[in-house]
């Protein structure tokens, strides 16, 4: 069944609006450490409908850790699509779930199974699209420190729409982009 774009944005901001009120300013020194992420993304051919190619795109990711030093939380938001043309669809997706990271105070690699959901559209063509699923990632990446605070991520994921994504496609994502490290 087919997620509409207004209930996906809702879970999303539901899910991180409710983290922000517990999070007083007196409260700042217990806050766990994590890093954010923003860059660039492609993924593999047709990897959410069929005759559409990879497509690029940005990425964001906030990771905050539970427990030290291995554990934390990752949501992850990214938007694809290709030129300006109506007819090629843009597709955005959010996930949120585990991830495991190893490092000390250099380099950190780190592992991640997200699953959340998916809304692709266009508005030209002669294939009309618009609709939403489920959709997960599992992979990981690394961390490589450039500056204080700062670091240089490369990842690759497995990234699948079930129900959209079609049979001989490439369900893989590719992120490169810059860290903020707190």
């Amino acid at each position: 069944m087919p997620i509409s774009k207004p209930i996906l944005y809702v879970c999303f901001l539901v899910t991180f609006s409710s983290i922000l009120p517990s999070i007083s300013p007196a409260a700042w020194p217990q806050v766990p450490k994590g890093d954010v992420y923003l860059g660039f993304t492609r993924t593999g051919t047709d990897t959410f409908y069929p005759n559409v190619g990879g497509l690029n795109g940005w990425e964001g990711a906030l990771h905050v850790k539970l427990h030290k030093p291995f554990l934390g939380v990752e949501g992850d938001v990214s938007q694809y699509g290709l030129g300006a043309d109506s007819s090629v669809p843009r597709t955005t997706t959010f996930m949120v779930g585990p991830r495991i990271t190893v490092g000390a105070l250099g380099p950190k690699i780190f592992a991640h199974a997200l699953v959340g959901g998916e809304h692709s559209a266009n508005s030209g063509g002669p294939t009309p699209i618009s609709g939403g699923t489920l959709d997960y990632a599992l992979g990981g990446g690394l961390d490589v420190p450039i500056a204080p605070f700062f670091a240089w991520r490369v990842a690759g994921d497995y990234l699948r729409a079930p129900s959209q994504s079609p049979a001989g496609s490439t369900p893989a994502r590719f992120s490169t982009g810059l860290v903020f490290r707190f």
